[in-house]
């Protein structure tokens, strides 16, 4: 099997699989073959109305029901960080942002690249 695995601070966080394994998984899943148009589209450089602002970081979370530990954990930065970011203390970087959406199910929080 020729998987690559990704890690960060020496723990195993992204595992990369060739296409048709990739699909073999989704099949055994019982989830519909992907295609390759089925890859995130570039944003555009304008904010959308509907985006959720990083401001309503917190609602969102609260939202899922989510301990500020159990999401910062997931997305793999500290709590303290975590609540920096609620407050707008700080601005986190695209991978910790595109974290935070998958986490909260939340599309388009990604800068334009």
């Amino acid at each position: 099997m020729g998987i690559q695995v990704i890690s960060r601070d020496g723990q195993p966080e992204y595992a990369v699989v060739p296409w048709a394994q990739y699909q073999a998984l989704l099949k055994a899943a019982g989830q519909p073959p992907a295609s390759v148009d089925t890859a995130p589209q570039p944003q555009d450089a304008s904010p959308s109305a509907s985006l959720p602002s990083l401001g309503e970081l917190a609602r969102l979370r609260e939202g899922k029901g989510l301990a500020p530990e159990a999401l910062a954990r997931s997305v793999g930065i500290s709590p303290a960080y975590l609540a920096m970011i609620e407050s707008g203390e700080r601005q986190p970087d695209a991978a910790i942002l595109r974290s935070l959406a998958w986490h909260l199910g939340v599309a388009g929080w990604s800068e334009p690249s």
